[in-house]
């Protein structure tokens, strides 16, 4: 039974080292490719409403602040400074800038003033605020909330009382640093730290990408994510996340 739990995990180690790297290597070509476009457009959105503030960074050559969706689907998130931000912690309004007419407005106008506007355009039909970048790629940009100390109502649930997972240190954290979004991807992010989760989720990840790419994507990498977030609650130990469990978990 252990030799056989041996050889899992190597075949696994091997498939993530064969596979998933070179995945991992191909997307961040196209994202550094996918963010001058982008970081231009999001410098435009500054300057006609200077309350945003972009999360898109290059730290040691690696971009921060933008989630792979699929090799050709991106994320970007739009902090929304100063203005506004309490309010919609307090009563769940949201400022104007940031309701979805007024915020598309505002990229479109982005889109035509960037150096870029010959290789990207908006993509029209669709209530969330999308990129199409050189007719290959496709970005979502997201305005946000920056309440770092700042846990909104609509979340209080979380985490359920009867589950062990995460443990109180680990919740502290999230709900001290991470920013609240109108998604909550750096929160996700912070919880699959740690053991072999994330190799967990590169493998769920490169799979579907190799095996799933279907017609209308009806799994996407979030998916995944959430997949994996499920079996953290369902195995709250550590333990349960050591390398030699890699199989298992999958």
């Amino acid at each position: 039974m252990i030799a056989a739990q041996a050889k899992l995990v190597y075949q696994l180690n091997k498939y993530y080292t064969e596979r998933c790297q070179a995945r991992k290597a191909a997307i961040a070509k196209t994202i550094r490719e996918v963010c001058k476009v982008v970081s231009d457009v999001l410098k435009e959105v500054e300057v006609q409403e200077p309350r945003f503030i972009s999360s898109l960074s290059e730290i040691d050559a690696r971009y921060e602040g933008l989630e792979v969706i699929s090799p050709t689907e991106f994320e970007v998130v739009l902090y929304l400074n100063q203005m506004g931000v309490f309010n919609f912690v307090d009563d769940g309004s949201l400022p104007g800038c940031a309701t979805p007419p007024r915020f598309q407005t505002l990229v479109a106008q982005a889109v035509d003033k960037c150096s870029y506007r010959d290789v990207v355009k908006m993509i029209a039909d669709t209530s969330e605020v999308k990129l199409r970048i050189r007719e290959r790629y496709v970005v979502q940009i997201t305005p946000a909330f920056k309440c770092t100390g700042i846990w909104p109502r609509s979340a209080a649930q979380w985490p359920m009382p009867h589950i062990p997972w995460p443990g109180p240190n680990r919740v502290a954290e999230v709900k001290a640093e991470a920013a609240w979004v109108l998604l909550c991807g750096e929160a996700e992010n912070r919880l699959l730290m740690g053991g072999c989760r994330n190799k967990c989720l590169s493998v769920l990840k490169t799979l579907r990408d190799r095996h799933l790419e279907l017609p209308g994507q009806p799994l996407n990498n979030y998916h995944m994510k959430t997949l994996l977030l499920y079996e953290c609650e369902k195995h709250p130990r550590e333990t349960d996340w050591d390398e030699a469990c890699l199989g298992d978990r999958l």
